[in-house]
C-alpha cells in the first residue's frame, strides 16, 4: 500500500467505481477521504459482493453501492439472480451492474454473459438507474446487444479500454466513459487518444481498486485514494489541469448517479 498518496489540495473527486469489499474496506474508505475523495461507488459482482457492497455504504454517508453480475460470474445467474434483483430496485442500489462480456479470460460461457447481460440492461431501465458495463475484448458482442435491448438512459462503460473508434462508437449511443489507472500506463497511448476525443461530459474518472494500480504507484494495491493520480494522468491526457478534471468528473458522477454531497 503506498505511504506517498498524491496531494489534492481542495479539489474533490469521485472514484466512481472501486470493490472496497475486496480489499482495504474501513481503511481504504479513511485514506481516501484524507487524499480528498467525496465520495465512491463500491460495486458488486455477484450476490456476496454485492450485500457487502450495500453494507458498506449503509456504513458510510460517502460510499454507494452498484448491484450486478460480473460477466465473469454469469454461470451463476440462475443461482443468485433471485437474490440480486430484489437488492439490485432496493434504495440501497444506485446503480446496476458492472455487467456486460469478457470474452479476454470468458470465465463463464459467451451465451450465459449474454442473457446475464441482457437482465440487467432491462433492469437498468426498468428502474431508471445508471447501467455499468464491463467490455473487455467483446466491443462487437458489447455493441450488439445495447443496440438490440436500446441503450438506457445512463450508460458507463467502466474502465474503458478502447481506441478513438470505440469511444467514439459508445459516445454515439450516448454512453459515458469511465477512465482508469490504465490512461497512466505506457503503452496506453489509443487510449489516452480516445480521453482527449471525449466530451467534457461524457468523462469520468475511477480506480477499478484494487485492481490498475495507477503510475506511479504500480507493484502496489489499487484504493479509492490514487484516484487522485488517475485523474492528474488524465488530466495531461486531455491537456488540462487536475483541479479541472475533478471538477468535471465530479459533477458528471453527480448528474449520472444523482449523488450530490
Amino acid at each position: 500500500m503506498p505511504d506517498d498518496l498524491p496531494e489534492s489540495g481542495a479539489r474533490r473527486w469521485v472514484d466512481s467505481h472501486c470493490h472496497l469489499q475486496l480489499a482495504g474496506g474501513e481503511e481504504h474508505i479513511v485514506r481516501a477521504r484524507a487524499a480528498g475523495v467525496d465520495w465512491m461507488v463500491c460495486v458488486g459482482t455477484d450476490l456476496e459482493s454485492s450485500e457487502s457492497a450495500t453494507a458498506l455504504a449503509d456504513r458510510h454517508p460517502d460510499v454507494y453501492a452498484a448491484v450486478g453480475l460480473h460477466p465473469h460470474d454469469a454461470s451463476k445467474f440462475a443461482a443468485e439472480w433471485p437474490m440480486l434483483e430484489p437488492l439490485a430496485v432496493s434504495d440501497a442500489c444506485i446503480a446496476i451492474g458492472e455487467c456486460g462480456f469478457d470474452l479476454f479470460y470468458e470465465h463463464s460461457p459467451r451465451d450465459e454473459q449474454e442473457t446475464a447481460f441482457r437482465f440487467q440492461i432491462r433492469l437498468a431501465k426498468h428502474t431508471h438507474k445508471p447501467l455499468v458495463i464491463h467490455s473487455r475484448d467483446a466491443w462487437d458482442d458489447t455493441f450488439r446487444v445495447l443496440d438490440d435491448e436500446g441503450v438506457p438512459e445512463r450508460t458507463i462503460f467502466h474502465c474503458f479500454t478502447g481506441g478513438p473508434e470505440e469511444a467514439a462508437a459508445a459516445i454515439e449511443r450516448g454512453c459515458y466513459l469511465s477512465f482508469s489507472g490504465i490512461v497512466s500506463f505506457k503503452n496506453a497511448d489509443a487510449l489516452r487518444e480516445a480521453a482527449r476525443l471525449t466530451p467534457g461530459d461524457r468523462v469520468l474518472v475511477e480506480t477499478d481498486s484494487p485492481f490498475l494500480t495507477p503510475e506511479p504507484h504500480r507493484g502496489t494495491p489499487n484504493e479509492p485514494a490514487l484516484v487522485v493520480a488517475v485523474g492528474a494522468a488524465l488530466a495531461r491526457a486531455r491537456g488540462a489541469e487536475a483541479g479541472e478534471i475533478a471538477e468535471l468528473t465530479r459533477a458528471n458522477a453527480v448528474r449520472i448517479f444523482g449523488v450530490d454531497r
